[in-house]
């Protein structure tokens, strides 16, 4: 398993930007990313509308989401008829 600080040593060697910035585009990188997740998760629990998933996280984050979560109630319907 390939460590995080060979990951860090790997980005700031290829992008060639200091330590610190590449970790604050981490982080930045990171925080959007559990930000969707939550919207999304939201959405598919019936918390906000589509409207407001698709602000938050983009119409093709939405469309994933949904077809995900049709595909997972196929499997899961198709496992409880067996």
């Amino acid at each position: 398993m390939t460590s995080l600080s060979l990951y860090l040593d790997t980005l700031v060697q290829e992008i060639q930007k200091p330590e610190a910035e590449v970790m604050g585009l981490a982080l930045q990188t990171g925080l959007r990313q559990l930000w969707r997740e939550r919207a999304l998760g939201r959405y598919l629990r019936g918390e906000i509308t589509r409207a407001e998933a698709i602000e938050t996280a983009g119409i093709d984050w939405v469309e994933l989401a949904e077809r995900q979560h049709t595909a997972m109630l196929e499997d899961l319907a198709w496992a409880l008829e067996v």
